[in-house]
């Protein structure tokens, strides 16, 4: 018997372990899926292409095919390991726009619009740069910092955009993103800023913690309408766990609702489909399920100055010895200096799409890399309105669930990406180009048309890995979490992970996760 079981070790789960545990008379209890965050690749920034390439801390996650996308199946990329996505992710550090968090509290969800929040990103922060006390944190345990606007082709991109008639933007983690500025990033003297690194390293040997890794949760334990405990298997084990105070859900987006539903905890309906006995009525499990989908325009160069020359055997190889000599190099970085919040049309509160600015050229998520010199803006819908579901398949907990976004179902957010692309060709058409632009890669000059851009859009458009929803904060009749993340109707359990979001932020979320688990810990001690 412990006082917590925490169920995943990611972005959600880390920051409780370490704060739940900062009590030594609280015993917690950590299942994950994955292992211990050894491998060298995790920890060097630009090892996440080799990760993403070898997929070794992969769970193997691909959409069912997506009708408004030619029926193609899509890569999901999700991580398996202490510290989640962020042993494996692109180290960006954005918090979103304050609209996004006042649109929650709006929606009937107490204490979470952006002025109540704020002091929670600031906790976690530790951050590297200057500025304002008020908006930055300088004591947390995550490191962060700013990437200097200093290759040639992001400086282009940021004189380009200004070109255009969009405003610069020092800060876009200010709350105000509107612009185009410098990249904020989890990454800190050459080291990815996981929070394996930064929330459990420094604290794994308290004595009140015990972790049980390679272990996979199976079935959420109830009795009386409570959650007492879990059972998980580890290794050919099945094992049970109790939990005197609460089990608190940090597996992500897809793996929280998946183990509610395979525990009876769901839609009826669903649950009868492949026979599991229904233990609570909870219809808005795995529902409202939503993700950043983006495009791009490839975009040739007429000199060598992308970061192609650096992915060349030779040229890879001086890069590893001097990241392991001094630290320092191609690889030290995470490689996204530049990024814009702009909008679509005129009258929009906040921007509706978000560009990385990639200064090299690649194919299905960096696994193929484009042997053309050229950059890559690469745009996402800031606010999509397709929603989409995972789906427990059976009872068996390795059988991965049913991913179905429903990219694209609501059209303008096809027409939001359209824009986006006409919007890049016309930056990339703006003075600051014409001493390195070449011919355009993709979708090429030719491709006019909004038909065909369309068309090239569903052929090229890909998840940026920013799931959220489907365990959403709120009181209708879809919420399955309240504004505590309490499961609504059973005690003893609580949501603490991206899944519980009512909407996708604006961009990245990983820091709002991480701020989601920093409030949840003050929620969850003022409970005991």
């Amino acid at each position: 018997m412990v006082d917590y079981v925490i169920i995943g070790a990611g972005s959600g789960g880390a920051i409780l372990i370490n704060r739940l545990s900062e009590n030594p008379n609280v015993e917690i209890a950590v299942i994950e899926a994955g292992g211990w965050d050894r491998s060298p690749w995790i920890h060097m920034p630009m090892g996440y292409f080799r990760l993403m390439q070898t997929l070794q801390l992969d769970w193997g996650y691909h959409t069912v095919p997506q009708k408004h996308v030619n029926n193609r199946v899509m890569f999901v990329p999700r991580a398996r390991s202490i510290g989640g996505c962020t042993t494996v992710n692109g180290m960006i550090y954005t918090r979103g726009h304050r609209t996004d968090y006042d649109n929650w509290a709006q929606q009937g969800n107490r204490g979470w619009d952006y002025d109540s929040i704020l002091p929670y990103f600031r906790r976690a922060e530790n951050w590297g740069g200057g500025g304002d006390e008020n908006v930055h944190g300088f004591d947390g345990p995550l490191k962060t910092t700013r990437n200097p606007i200093k290759a040639e082709p992001c400086v282009a991109w940021r004189d380009a955009c200004i070109q255009a008639g969009y405003p610069y933007n020092e800060d876009l983690n200010s709350g105000e993103q509107y612009g185009v500025g410098p990249c904020d990033g989890t990454v800190r003297d050459g080291v990815r800023s996981s929070v394996s690194r930064c929330y459990i390293t420094p604290i794994k040997h308290r004595k009140n913690l015990t972790f049980y890794t390679k272990a996979m949760a199976s079935k959420i334990i109830m009795k009386g309408g409570r959650a007492i405990g879990v059972e998980f298997i580890q290794g050919r084990q099945k094992k049970i766990i109790h939990a005197d105070k609460e089990v608190i859900l940090c597996g992500g987006t897809f793996n929280s609702p998946h183990l509610m539903q395979i525990s009876g905890i769901g839609d009826p309906e669903h649950l009868g489909r492949i026979g599991i006995r229904v233990e609570h009525d909870l219809p808005g499990v795995g529902r409202n399920l939503q993700d950043h989908l983006a495009s791009s325009v490839k975009q040739g160069l007429s000199k060598p100055i992308s970061l192609l020359t650096a992915t060349k055997p030779y040229a890879a190889a001086l890069a590893l010895i001097q990241y392991y000599t001094t630290g320092s190099g191609p690889v030290a970085g995470h490689g996204v200096e530049v990024m814009s919040f702009l909008k679509t049309r005129e009258g929009l509160e906040a921007p509706d799409v978000q560009w990385h600015f990639n200064n090299i050229m690649y194919r299905d998520h960096g696994r193929e890399i484009i042997n053309v010199e050229g950059c890559m803006p690469y745009f996402n819908i800031s606010r999509p309105q397709s929603r989409g579901t995972i789906l427990a398949k059976s009872a068996d907990p390795f059988e991965l669930p049913l991913l179905d976004p429903n990219f694209l179902a609501v059209p303008d957010d096809l027409r939001v990406l359209r824009d986006a692309l006409k919007m890049s060709r016309d930056i990339l058409a703006q003075p600051a180009f014409d001493a390195i632009r070449g011919e355009e890669y993709a979708p090429g000059k030719g491709v006019t048309s909004d038909a065909d851009l369309d068309e090239y859009i569903k052929g090229d458009c890909q998840s940026v890995y920013h799931p959220v929803g489907t365990c959403k904060m709120g009181s209708d009749s879809m919420a399955v979490v309240d504004d505590e993340l309490r499961v609504r109707g059973i005690g003893g359990l609580r949501v603490v992970d991206a899944s519980i979001m009512p909407t996708l932020t604006s961009g990245n979320t990983n820091a709002p996760t991480i701020m989601i688990a920093e409030k949840a810990a003050d929620i969850i001690k003022a409970a005991a």
